[in-house]
């Protein structure tokens, strides 16, 4: 298998480019499904996600060409209206195409998607938004995969979201800008991810915009042409590695960081005794003395992402005392609590009180099992972490435990980094260029 070899315990400097936005790059893609003029995309991150979703582009007939992170992608004309299985189940951007295929095609297959099993991550939510605005869903067990039909088009309505729901929202944007006539959707989520996929397709042609109390407008329009459009920088990057920075030596200037774009984390990073200033064009985080102890509560934004609870739950191994992490976005987030055990972090899990549970928690709460959750995350600290065998489960947790290598003495042994390839541009020669003792052995079988 593949894996990382660090060795840990280093004072880590130098500079870190943060890359384009994963979680903007693979809906951009989707939206250049929407026309047939070529869609010219820039600063488009090498990760394993983006090749997913080009795989799944290149299936249905787009023509790609893609260097020095820079996209140029066409779907002049589809060549199919099926999604085939292979690619479709290693990312959840497969089931985004439904709204381009219906809206051009009348028709789409698509197959249940995949991605990171950070739980249930039902998507009922985007099937029941499109059916009413005119599609017909069904899903066959049998063939696992979803098959949708808009005969007459699809038709403007007004959706309100149960929860919030980054990939539901930018589903239905995508499926409602070529709709006939108004679509308004209630309770629709507020990520900047969102906001920099409604600026390209705006760009394109599209009518989309906020309107207060979380409401999306968008009206309908005939076509969409073709843009150059380069996407954010990547907030989940910026925040792994100015953690990163301050656990090793504070010394590792971000490029192309912005503080706009992370305020919840920079509201309790300077809490646990954090500061961050401008370096040469860049940003520098480090630690003033002594690391405080810091709760937090994982919230949809301009909350503290689910995504950064991982890294934070590092620093915190470090912090003087106890502090929480309460994850209320996903019931399946705490893959990496069983490895930082390993490496000596102390840390309990609880089940916090809240009141109408299936209320608060954004995920679907079943009430009849409720002893099973685990939400909470007690953190002791400061740990002496060691170096261990450690084992993925998913994306950020990858991003966690190497975090945790890197700040642990002796040599520690990483598997399951093809979850860390989906979402971190060249990690590792990243990390080699601020001085950290990483390497990469073995095949993915």
């Amino acid at each position: 298998m593949k894996k990382y070899i660090i060795n840990g315990g280093q004072e880590l400097s130098g500079e870190i480019v943060i890359s384009g936005s994963k979680n903007v790059v693979s809906k951009a893609i989707v939206a250049a499904a929407l026309t047939q003029d070529e869609v010219i995309i820039k600063n488009v991150p090498h990760i394993s996600d983006v090749t997913v979703a080009l795989d799944v582009a290149e299936e249905l007939g787009a023509k790609i060409s893609y260097k020095n992170q820079t996209l140029h992608i066409q779907f002049q004309e589809f060549k199919t209206s099926e999604i085939p299985l292979s690619a479709g189940v290693k990312s959840r951007t497969s089931t985004m195409f439904l709204g381009p295929l219906l809206c051009r095609l009348g028709k789409a297959t698509v197959p249940n998607p995949g991605g990171c099993r950070l739980g249930a991550r039902p998507i009922e939510r985007h099937i029941e938004g499109l059916e009413q605005m005119g599609a017909h869903v069904t899903y066959k067990s049998e063939d696992g995969y979803f098959h949708a039909v808009a005969e007459n088009g699809l038709r403007g309505t007004t959706y309100t979201f149960e929860k919030n729901t980054h990939t539901g929202t930018e589903t239905l944007i995508l499926a409602a800008v070529l709709a006939k006539g108004k679509t308004l959707l209630n309770n629709a989520a507020e990520e900047l991810e969102i906001d920099d996929l409604i600026n390209l397709l705006n760009k394109m042609g599209a009518r989309i915009s906020r309107k207060p109390g979380r409401v999306i407008e968008i009206e309908g329009v005939d076509a969409l042409h073709g843009v150059t459009y380069e996407i954010m920088p990547d907030r989940n990057e910026v925040v792994t590695f100015a953690v990163l920075s301050a656990l090793t030596g504070g010394k590792i200037i971000l490029k192309k960081a912005d503080t706009s774009t992370i305020q919840a984390f920079l509201d309790v990073f300077k809490k646990a005794n954090g500061l961050w200033e401008e370096v040469d064009g860049g940003l520098r985080f480090f630690i003033n003395g002594d690391i405080h102890p810091v709760d937090v509560v994982t919230n949809p934004h301009p909350g503290f992402m689910t995504d950064w609870q991982g890294p934070w739950s590092v620093l915190m191994t470090q912090a003087q005392g106890e502090s929480i992490i309460h994850e209320t976005i996903y019931e399946n987030r705490f893959s990496y609590v069983s490895e930082l055990e390993k490496m000596g972090a102390k840390l309990g899990f609880f089940n916090p009180q809240v009141e109408n549970p299936a209320d608060f928690y954004n995920f679907n709460f079943d009430e009849s099992n409720s002893g099973h959750y685990n939400q909470g995350l007690k953190i002791l600290g400061p740990s002496k972490l060691h170096n261990a065998v450690l084992d993925i489960a998913d994306l950020r947790a990858g991003a966690t435990l190497v975090i945790a290598s890197l700040i642990a003495p002796g040599e520690s042994v990483v598997y399951g980094i093809e979850h860390i390839e989906r979402g971190y541009e060249n990690f590792d020669d990243r990390l080699r260029a601020v001085g950290a003792n990483i390497s990469v052995e073995g095949d993915i079988v």
